[in-house]
């Protein structure tokens, strides 16, 4: 009887702990369901859209630093598709006329997107300020227009070469007026590519307006030769932008990022497609199937252009952490993304743990102005190398001037 009573007092206390831990962990389930949470992230393109990509200088090696005939000067520049250059400097033998090309500049592209390279003096042309006389150097309110029956190319001779790997130009300008019945010296001048947004140039008229009144700038070459002014302008209107693709944010565990490894090779999961073009499909597909990630989320449907924010929610628990990746639009295979782990629970300003990154997929042009970036048309050419932080090879702004994430 006793053995029996100890076999059933056993029986009923192993049920009745089973019970308990059953209740027990029924509750916690419940506990944890209870707690979940839903937040909303926000990420904000706040680049500061500038006219142009790149500007710069050149001028003769003598003192004073003009060109005279005979010689010659180059300066490299990046452009992709669609863009073009302009150039202006003062024929100096006059009282205001100046050299430059029609706006919005010299073709660099032919139509299917080749580059023009060689000979290329038949775009410059020959311009009167229209703010002195021609005789008397008294000054005058008139329209630039172009000079009449001056022939500016047998003035002076353009030639550019092409680097199609960096998309770098170089324009070597000769002054070929010797001897001519217009022989004269050029100032130093300026070149400036205007920025491109995906659909248009940002500035299509560069230092001046044909058949208008002139402005400071440009007076002050092509009287002077005085590029001071026009520079101090370029420089405050000059600068790298981008847009943004879609963001992919995800919910997971642990301790490893799942959408990249500093210092590793890219996994083939789908982050090359977002550094590349800004497509998250394959990414996006790829980590719903791995155990660790509990949530895929897209913050877009389309480019996320300057002054433009995507939003989107997110379901999670207590111990779960959050990740995004954006391309950075005008790259070739560049992406922001979170470098530190960051708690789903976690509210407000994100963006300082934010850093622009190297996928290491496609060789690397100056941003916004390379013919094999994505927002030219073309495609990457490939390369081998680890994912590692954007450095400073190109004027990049700093992350919080591009970008602005935060969760709510």
């Amino acid at each position: 009887m006793n053995k029996l009573f100890f076999r059933t007092t056993v029986l009923a206390a192993v049920i009745s702990a089973a019970f308990t831990l059953s209740s027990c962990s029924d509750s916690n389930d419940d506990m944890m369901t209870d707690m979940s949470f839903q937040r909303t992230i926000t990420v904000e393109n706040v680049a500061t859209p500038k006219d142009f990509v790149q500007s710069g200088s050149f001028q003769g090696t003598g003192t004073p630093p003009v060109i005279m005939p005979g010689q010659s000067v180059s300066f490299k520049f990046n452009a992709g598709k669609t863009q073009a250059l302009m150039f202006a400097t003062m024929y100096g033998a006059s009282k205001d006329w100046f050299f430059a090309s029609q706006q919005p500049g010299i073709k660099l592209f032919d139509s299917n997107g080749n580059a023009i390279t060689g000979d290329v003096s038949s775009s410059v042309l020959l311009w009167d300020n229209g703010t002195k006389d021609n005789m008397t150097g008294q000054a005058e309110s008139k329209p630039i227009m172009q000079v009449p029956n001056v022939n500016a190319s047998q003035l002076m001779k353009l030639n550019l070469a092409y680097n199609d790997v960096t998309s770098e130009f170089t324009l070597t300008v000769t002054n070929t007026s010797g001897g001519t019945a217009n022989e004269t010296p050029f100032s130093p001048g300026v070149w400036a590519v205007s920025n491109y947004n995906g659909s248009q140039l940002l500035n299509n008229a560069p230092f001046f307006t044909p058949n208008a009144l002139s402005n400071p700038e440009i007076t002050d070459i092509a009287q002077m030769g005085n590029i001071s002014k026009m520079m101090t302008k370029l420089n405050a209107n000059t600068g790298i932008m981008t847009g943004l693709s879609p963001t992919l944010i995800i919910v997971y565990r642990g301790d490893k990022n799942p959408i990249y490894e500093l210092g590793k090779a890219d996994s083939g999961m789908g982050l090359k497609d977002i550094a590349q073009f800004g497509n998250v499909t394959k990414l996006q597909n790829s980590l719903k199937s791995l155990s660790n990630v509990k949530g895929v989320y897209i913050a877009g449907n389309a480019p996320v252009a300057p002054g433009s924010k995507v939003t989107t929610s997110f379901n999670a628990e207590p111990g779960d952490k959050i990740a995004y990746a954006t391309m950075f639009g005008f790259s070739n295979d560049w992406f922001y993304a979170n470098e530190q782990s960051i708690d789903a629970n976690t509210k407000g300003d994100i963006t300082s743990k934010t850093t622009l990154f190297d996928s290491g997929t496609g060789i690397d042009q100056y941003p916004g102005a390379g013919n094999h970036q994505a927002l030219f048309g073309g495609t990457p050419q490939s390369e081998n190398m680890v994912i590692s932080k954007v450095g400073t090879q190109y004027p990049v702004p700093a992350v919080q001037n591009v970008i602005k994430v935060t969760v709510n």
